[in-house]
């Protein structure tokens, strides 16, 4: 007996060590700088992705916060048959970034970046930086427009050119929404030194 309840405590530690990520997302999303005093590390992985991407960190924010809202196990909800038959997630879309498994596939084969998780805010961010970058060579989107950046990801490189998101007016809005939190985000950077 005594063996067992040992057992069961060394497996709750473990399960407890967890690797160190913080999947639930940080207190205040709302102010930039609260969060990255919060979360240092989501803003040293944001500049990282800036100084290799040229994509800048207001604007991964934004993204991240519709995508996620810095939720790094967020998924997409499941789809139910007659209300109560769970039939599968709406999509493969995981993580911070919500990459899609074939994307991050590519991404990893790509970038040669084999080890990279979902749930890992550097390689979310690091992902982010790289399909963007796709997206200004493909579509000429600018890197600072939030707005159109975020068209693209979530329509996808085809769709945006050709302009899908016209026939969803809730995703026009919500890609306006992107465009002014990159900006709000961005004064608040500035204001507090960290931009």
């Amino acid at each position: 007996m005594l063996r067992k309840i040992s057992c069961v405590l060394v497996m709750a530690l473990l399960a407890g060590c967890g690797g160190g990520r913080e999947l639930e997302s940080p207190r205040n999303l709302e102010n930039a700088c609260a969060l990255a005093d919060e979360r240092p590390h989501y803003l040293r992985a944001m500049k990282r992705t800036e100084r290799r991407w040229n994509v800048p960190v207001h604007v991964q924010m934004a993204t991240i916060y519709q995508e996620s809202k810095f939720d790094g196990d967020a998924r997409t909800p499941f789809r139910w048959a007659v209300g109560v038959i769970p039939m599968g997630r709406q999509s493969s879309a995981f993580g911070y970034s919500q990459a899609l498994d074939a994307t991050w596939e590519e991404y990893k084969a790509e970038t040669g970046n084999r080890r990279a998780k979902r749930d890992d805010i550097k390689d979310a961010t690091d992902f982010m930086g790289w399909y963007m970058n796709q997206t200004r060579e493909r579509n000429g989107i600018s890197l600072t427009d939030a707005r159109n950046q975020y068209l693209a990801y979530h329509e996808g490189h085809t769709g945006y050119r050709r302009a899908s998101y016209n026939a969803k007016p809730w995703l026009v809005r919500v890609a306006g929404e992107v465009g002014a939190r990159s900006e709000i985000y961005r004064a608040q950077l500035i204001s507090c030194g960290k931009a």
